[in-house]
């Protein structure tokens, strides 16, 4: 059976799963023509958790429109995973016990790429009956600068010329926001849902600075600026549920049920995709609620709905402590050690120690408590069941993308707690090895000392220039090259060089240099 609008005629043909109580169809007539929710960002996690929420409220009876959405970077996920299904996706829940739980998605209304649809997208934003555009766009999408401070020519170049032909993504944002102040003049809300400190206010930042600057350099008027500055809500929000790439053992699955080409596949731009996404049961979604021209009941779907305090709190308590921290730390090791899946991890003693004392011994201490939910309770849950299920494909390599984007956020938040706080930065182990971990893991050598692929990051040349002349297998070549990382405040948040961390992260550096199995060697050694 195909996967598309058709084949849900026929209910028969889909035996154990769980398909829209609506009519996809009918709903995605309504939908366009009162529109109230834009998505940006179509990748995985959008199809298994906004749009699942969505589904939810058109089953309660709660909304009768979907959700659009709008890719902006790859556009082969709507040429590929979206158009040729209707825009139905197939969600497999992933469940501890080895069950799966397959939905057939039906709330995407709608798919666009930027690149072709920009005229529809506006008008999308000049429909008085928009409440919501939400963002899954990976915290690189709200990037104005460079990693050296600067500006980038495009956004530079997008502040000189104003709205008309602007190009950057955050620049087409404003733009559209202009044209709906034009259009109606209605408020509306932007509503990061980047698994990302603070999401709402960068967004907001990046919106506000590229808007500004028209403003100095008189492309728009005091007028448009203030509608910006008052009329456009930014919400923050804590979001998550693990989103491994689709699975081969789920394809098989699938394919078993008589499905035909859903087979997962890499894009040009390196999206793993297919017409299923795979992820975990445990999901959270915490919204600041500032929605001035209304909102989906999204309460109504399990979304804590609360004040921004609390959204901080919480996203606080994930990223900087009880989730997050763990991921990093484990998938670089685990890439070195030639670990493929994060379950099988799980079961290495080395591993699980240096994530429980990062996050039970170094992380509690100056955990944020946010009250919605138990800071001690969410890393057992994270360590007792959602790391270990063996169902749940995820891979180190996929966690270890974009690392040098993180790590001031999961490791140099808890440093600077530790300074604001007084406390002795000589009692850390696990967030020194972390750090330690991911330079060695740079060299792209892994353990036995064979080649190894260093997953994508944007400053990724850029530290490997710095690491230059480091040999693994070879600790005399460190010649004290990391001192240029350690002290980039931009990178860790704070100059690890002015504290006594990075002297213990060169030492841990070194020894991991010493030769095969020094990686292994060194992480036993310092956590028993």
């Amino acid at each position: 059976m195909k996967l598309n609008y058709a084949s849900l005629h026929q209910p028969e043909n889909w035996p154990g799963y769980h398909l829209p109580s609506f009519d996809p169809e009918a709903v995605a007539r309504s939908t366009r023509q009162h529109p109230r929710w834009l998505h940006f960002g179509a990748g995985n996690i959008f199809r298994i958790f906004p749009a699942v929420l969505c589904q939810r409220l058109l089953e309660a009876g709660e909304t009768d429109t979907g959700v659009i959405c709008c890719e902006s970077y790859d556009d082969e996920i709507i040429t590929r995973c979206y158009r040729p299904y209707d825009n139905l996706s197939i969600a497999v829940t992933l469940c501890p016990d080895g069950s799966t739980e397959k939905e057939v998605v039906g709330s995407i209304s709608e798919s666009l790429t930027l690149l072709e649809d920009s005229d529809r997208v506006q008008q999308i934003f000049e429909a008085p009956s928009l409440q919501m555009v939400s963002f899954t766009i990976t915290e690189k999408g709200y990037a104005l600068r460079s990693p050296d401070g600067q500006l980038t020519p495009v956004v530079a170049a997008d502040m000189q010329n104003g709205p008309e032909g602007c190009r950057h993504l955050m620049a087409r944002l404003a733009a559209f926001c202009l044209a709906r102040c034009h259009a109606c003049g209605a408020p509306l809300a932007l509503v990061s849902m980047d698994n990302c400190s603070h999401n709402g206010e960068k967004l907001q930042n990046a919106v506000l600075e590229i808007a500004r600057a028209w403003h100095d350099n008189g492309k728009i008027s005091a007028e448009e600026l203030a509608y910006l500055e008052e009329k456009i809500s930014f919400p923050w929000s804590m979001i998550d549920k693990i989103t491994p790439r689709p699975n081969a053992e789920v394809e098989k699955r699938l394919l078993a049920d008589g499905l035909e080409d859903i087979s997962p596949f890499v894009t040009t731009k390196h999206t793993y995709t297919a017409a299923f996404v795979n992820a975990e049961r445990p999901q959270y979604l915490v919204v600041e609620d500032k929605f001035p021209n209304g909102r989906p009941a999204l309460e109504k779907a399990g979304v804590y709905m609360t004040d921004r305090e609390t959204v901080n709190k919480t996203e606080r308590m994930k990223v900087t402590t009880c989730l997050n921290p763990l991921h990093t730390a484990m998938s670089v090791y685990g890439c070195m050690l030639g670990y493929t899946l994060i379950c099988d991890e799980m079961k290495d003693a080395d591993i699980v120690a240096l994530i429980k004392r990062l996050g039970y011994v170094e992380g509690l201490p100056v955990v944020v408590n946010p009250g919605i939910l138990e800071p001690k309770a969410f890393i057992d849950e994270v360590v007792e069941q959602r790391l270990p299920n063996p169902f749940m494909p995820d891979a180190p390599q996929r966690i270890a993308t974009d690392t040098s984007q993180k790590v001031g956020i999961r490791f140099g938040e808890t440093i600077k707690s530790y300074i604001a706080g007084g406390r002795d930065l000589n009692t850390l182990v696990s967030i020194p090895l972390a750090i330690a971990g991911w330079l060695r893991y740079l060299l792209a050598v892994d353990d036995n000392l064979a080649p190894m692929e260093v997953s994508p990051d944007p400053l990724k040349d850029d530290l490997q220039a710095k690491l230059a002349g480091i040999e693994a297998g070879k600790p005399e070549t460190y010649q004290g090259q990391l001192k240029a990382i350690l002290c980039n405040e931009v990178i860790f948040g704070t100059d690890l060089t002015r504290t006594v961390l990075a002297d213990k992260i060169e030492q841990y550096f070194v020894a991991e240099l010493a030769g095969p199995g020094a990686v292994r060697k060194t992480l036993h050694e310092a956590l028993h």
